[in-house]
């Protein structure tokens, strides 16, 4: 039994195992398991896959896409540049690191958004989501700035989100988990009676379907979209990595 899963602290909000679980039933794969391993450090993950040798594949989520690039062998050369990583390769006793969540987010975002001109996008967060973010809109030509509560240079910190701001940015996207279930009456700290129906909320949290962020953006009029589509797409990248170098 080839055995696939995903790690992070704290994973009760994951969709991932059913995702999985789903596509395994559905294109008749019996030699798979997906399961979630919550890890309290990311000092773990040797004991674990040291437990679990049938491990050929994993997700990584928040807070780990940064902090677990020093316990993998080697990186995707995708994943180096964006220095996240949300998928592993485990094959013959070595870990390779690749980066989905650009791939996901990127094509979904296509879809979504018309990057015309005037297109500029305000970036919520600045963790490893955040980073594959940041990749996507400079393949696509979208220029942006990040909104962080720790700035450096060209970021902007959440207090400097004026009204003002809010209009020259018709694109905002929440990177953070702020929303996220179980603490769903939480939103990142932006002025929402500034939004407009000119504006396009892209919030990376699927769970739930609709976080308070898009929430606000729908009752301002504004088109929102939640993280379930990138999920799927990711999920099927992360597959599509490890069926083909993993199961010849």
């Amino acid at each position: 039994m080839r055995k696939f899963g995903l790690i992070g602290k704290k994973l009760g909000h994951s969709f991932s195992k059913r995702y999985f679980t789903a596509k395994f039933k559905q294109e008749g794969i019996a030699d798979a398991a997906y399961e979630l391993y919550e890890l309290s450090d990311i000092a773990e993950l040797p004991n674990l896959l040291a437990r679990e040798p049938e491990l050929v594949g994993l997700n990584v989520t928040v807070p780990y896409k940064e902090v677990v690039i020093p316990y993998l062998h080697e990186l995707d050369s995708s994943a180096a540049c964006i220095g996240a990583v949300n998928t592993i390769k485990l094959e013959g006793g070595r870990s390779k690191g690749y980066n989905t969540d650009f791939l996901g987010f990127r094509d979904t975002l296509r879809q979504f958004y018309p990057a015309g001109e005037g297109a500029r996008a305000l970036v919520l967060g600045t963790g490893g989501a955040a980073k594959a973010v940041w990749a996507a809109l400079e393949e696509l030509a979208i220029p942006y700035t990040s909104v962080s509560r720790n700035p450096t240079q060209n970021q902007l910190h959440y207090e400097a989100i004026t009204s003002e701001v809010l209009q020259a940015y018709p694109l905002i996207i929440n990177t953070t988990p702020l929303g996220m279930a179980p603490d769903t009456d939480r939103a990142p700290a932006i002025p929402y009676e500034a939004l407009r129906p000119g504006h396009y909320l892209y919030d990376l949290v699927y769970n739930p379907e609709e976080t308070l962020f898009l929430q606000k953006g729908r009752l301002a009029g504004a088109r929102i979209l939640n993280g379930l589509p990138m999920l799927h797409a990711q999920a099927d990248a992360a597959w599509g990595i490890w069926a083909n170098e993993n199961c010849g």
